[in-house]
């Protein structure tokens, strides 16, 4: 009977169907991993810069060889004994986005990049890949990694950037934990970092499916002073020393505002409950940007900081892609354009349109869709073309909708189905 149940769990592990326990490969730790991410158009590289670790893991801890969206990367651990993949993650980065600049068929330029696992309990492989817009492989590295190695950097004695809870989900199970980061704000504007932190998450719950799922979340406050107020512009010569060197005029876009001071930010981070980041800058100045798996940052003192800090953590949590275009025919540079379905769930080229939201398309709708001023008040689904920042060969879900709009009051349907979607795969 022994040999029966033990070949039936061989089968089983064979076939997929075993259920994988987190116990039975990882300790409650986390393991932070610095990457490099370099080259240009023609050839990308990545490399390892650091291993590092704490006490606690706060992301999930079931489903942990699935992924919930594609992204433009991957990072994976493989069990060494057992040959199996026991954790996976998916991300964009920065570094992608300036493979597609002009720039980059000329300069070869490095990024900071940073990725979260839990610690495993014994050795295994660490994969990272970088896919080109094609989805094909375009950097690879492959590495052993051994968790009582005595060089992975532990922070349980480093002192903790102090920070306070905003939000504590009360459902059974999971949450997921997102860390709102202070940037460009003094110790003496800690009561307005606190007034815009509570101000982020209102404006999140303000909006489905977050309102209705806010008790899957919970959400702390970083408090990550700087020596000097505010963020750096630098089209107008401001240069800013603040907490994590964030600025606007990224890749020359007056708007884009980013960091590439990535492991100064994960520095101030280690040893805190997070899996999601959201970085308030402390400007007026009008502006944001959101990376899949990386980091929202936005400006927080703009009239428009509500709808902007959601638009950007559609990107950053859900993967949502921008739905605005510009008045533009030129299709020939944009890589969502073409034969391969984008792997964002709110756009579509119509390689594989079935995969997206075929199915909430209501029977006798026009395809495309024209846009009235009907569908617009209604958010009604259809096939809209014009998104992704080009007017032909993409197309998105709705007339108006929050990944378009910044006067949109709601997420259009698609895109709430793709939220709940994700929350639902970090929480159940």
């Amino acid at each position: 009977m022994k040999r029966l149940v033990t070949l039936l769990c061989l089968l089983l592990a064979v076939s997929g169907l075993w259920a994988q326990n987190f116990d039975q490969y990882f300790t409650d730790r986390t393991l932070r991993v610095d990457l490099i991410f370099s080259g240009d158009h023609s050839h990308q590289d990545v490399t390892l810069r650091a291993l590092h670790s704490w006490e606690g893991w706060s992301g999930r801890r079931q489903s942990l060889s699935e992924v919930p969206l594609r992204g433009d990367g991957e990072l994976s651990l493989t069990d060494n004994h057992s040959g199996q993949v026991i954790y996976r993650t998916t991300f964009s980065s920065l570094f992608q986005e300036w493979l597609a600049m002009d720039e980059a068929q000329s300069a070869h330029r490095a990024y900071e990049f940073t990725v979260l696992a839990p610690l495993p309990l014994e050795s295994a492989t660490l994969r990272v890949v970088l896919y080109s817009p094609d989805q094909s492989v375009a950097a690879e590295m492959v590495q052993r990694i051994d968790p009582k190695d005595i060089l992975i950097h532990n922070f349980d004695r480093a002192p903790h950037t102090p920070y306070t809870v905003v939000h504590s989900g009360k459902s059974e199970g999971e949450k997921i934990d997102v860390a709102i980061v202070a940037e460009g704000y003094t110790a003496q504007e800690a009561d307005l970092f606190m007034a815009d932190a509570k101000a982020t998450v209102e404006a999140l719950f303000s909006h489905e499916p977050f309102g209705s799922m806010r008790e899957r979340f919970n959400f702390i406050a970083v408090e990550s002073w700087s020596p000097e107020s505010g963020v750096s512009i630098p089209r107008k010569g401001i240069w800013k020393e603040s907490a994590i060197g964030s600025h606007f005029d990224t890749f020359y876009a007056d708007r884009y505002l980013t960091t590439s001071a990535i492991f100064r930010m994960a520095d101030l981070l280690a040893g805190l409950p997070y899996e999601h980041i959201i970085v308030l800058a402390n400007t007026d100045t009008y502006g944001g940007g959101g990376i899949y798996n990386s980091y929202t940052l936005t400006t927080a003192h703009h009239p428009y900081f509500a709808p902007v800090v959601v638009h950007e953590f559609g990107h950053s949590f859900a993967g949502l892609a921008d739905e605005y275009f510009y008045d533009t025919p030129d299709i020939a540079s944009n890589p969502l354009v073409g034969n391969i379905e984008p792997w964002q769930q709110n756009i579509t080229n119509l390689a594989n349109f079935q995969s997206k939201w075929a199915d909430m398309v209501p029977e006798g709708t026009a395809i495309p869709t024209e846009p009235t001023r009907q569908a617009e008040e209604s958010y009604a689904v259809g096939l809209y073309e014009g998104a992704n920042y080009v007017t032909k060969g993409a197309y998105r879900p709705a007339v108006v909708c929050r990944m378009r709009n910044n006067t949109a009051t709601q997420f259009c349907p698609v895109c709430q189905r793709a939220i709940e979607r994700v929350i639902r795969f970090y929480t159940e």
